[in-house]
């Protein structure tokens, strides 16, 4: 029962948060704002105040900002279609934005509680590829065949999404000074491993914090990106995702092996599980995808390259179509979720 509690508190204040985004900036943009809902399905509590009613709703993984005249035609100057492309723009960046800024808020207190994890070399296991590539304890790792690393995690996120070739060319600074070399991982338990062992640093001050923090949202958002493109390469299936059900399994197994160690650390981990979260839902709302936020951002574009509205009937039946696609695919995701968690 906790674990639920947990994951519906956790939900309830990442789409509140994302919603606010948009009710916030349809607000300063003079839009009417008919209702702001958590939850989706049947209304369980309304209240209205002014113009906007605010609703919570039976089903707790979701929420809404209805705007007048969204997805249709309408007169009314405080309608959404009668702002300009860049007012609407505003409007629906801000929802994925908000959750960006609310990973990084959260961020603030994970780093700040538990240190960072700069991209420093610990160790060097005797014997593995850094060792014998020249590697040393306290070598700052830059450059990943190319790609920037900041945090150490990159590290094994690359080693993780890179298991087609064994060498890597590795760039890193020691005293000031850059170098470049080439590491042939070795393979253990099936994965490609560097050979490094990861420090933290808990001495890293307000200002580092406040780097750290942004970094964390920048490694929540690459690791989110990598993790689609591994999904669309075919590297990985789609049994490997997860929906709510599998969520909120997560979120429970997390919290009852942490919670052995005090109650600060479950606290830090939640708070992680946060980040994770809010950042993934910003960058899968940015997808350009019907009935998403990204999908109506793609109308939008459309719109200034052209010059000319899209008749709002048809972007309504593309985003309509696009919701039952999505439904049906959170369907067969909670399936899975449930089969993976009780059957297998």
């Amino acid at each position: 029962m906790l674990k639920i509690i947990l994951a519906i508190l956790i939900f309830s204040v990442i789409v509140i948060f994302h919603e606010l985004g948009h009710f916030l900036l349809a607000k300063r943009n003079g839009i009417c704002v008919e209702e702001f809902a958590i939850g989706i399905g049947p209304t369980i509590f309304g209240i209205q105040k002014g113009e906007t009613k605010y609703s919570v709703k039976c089903l707790p993984f979701g929420g809404c900002c209805m705007m007048l005249g969204e997805d249709g035609e309408s007169e009314d100057p405080r309608a959404f279609g009668s702002k300009s492309a860049l007012q609407r723009f505003s409007v629906i960046f801000a929802g994925p934005f908000f959750n960006f800024i609310l990973a990084f808020f959260l961020a603030i207190f994970v780093v700040g509680m538990s240190g960072a994890d700069p991209a420093v070399v610990g160790s060097v296991e005797e014997g593995s590829g850094a060792y014998e590539a020249g590697l040393q304890a306290g070598d700052t790792i830059l450059r990943l065949d190319g790609s920037r690393i900041y945090n150490f995690r990159e590290i094994s996120l690359y080693n993780f999404m890179h298991t087609d070739q064994a060498e890597v060319e590795v760039t890193y600074e020691r005293d000031g000074e850059k170098y470049k070399t080439t590491v042939t991982r070795h393979l253990e338990d099936g994965s490609y491993i560097l050979g490094v062992t990861m420090t933290y640093d808990m001495n890293i001050g307000p200002l580092g914090v406040l780097k750290y923090s942004l970094l964390e949202v920048r490694y929540q958002i690459k690791s989110t990106l990598v993790s689609l493109r591994y999904l669309v390469s075919g590297r990985a299936s789609i049994n490997d995702m997860s929906g709510p059900v599998g969520i909120v399994n997560m979120i429970g197994e997390t919290y009852e092996a942490s919670i052995v160690y005090g109650i600060m650390t479950a606290v830090v981990n939640m708070l992680s599980f946060s980040i994770l979260l809010s950042a993934n839902l910003g960058v899968m709302n940015l997808l350009p995808i019907p009935a998403l936020d990204g999908g109506r951002l793609v109308f939008i574009i459309i719109e200034m390259i052209r010059r000319k509205k899209i008749p709002p009937e048809k972007e309504g039946m593309v985003h309509f179509a696009g919701l039952v696609v999505l439904l049906a695919f959170m369907v067969f995701i909670m399936a899975n979720d449930i089969r993976n968690i009780f059957f297998v």
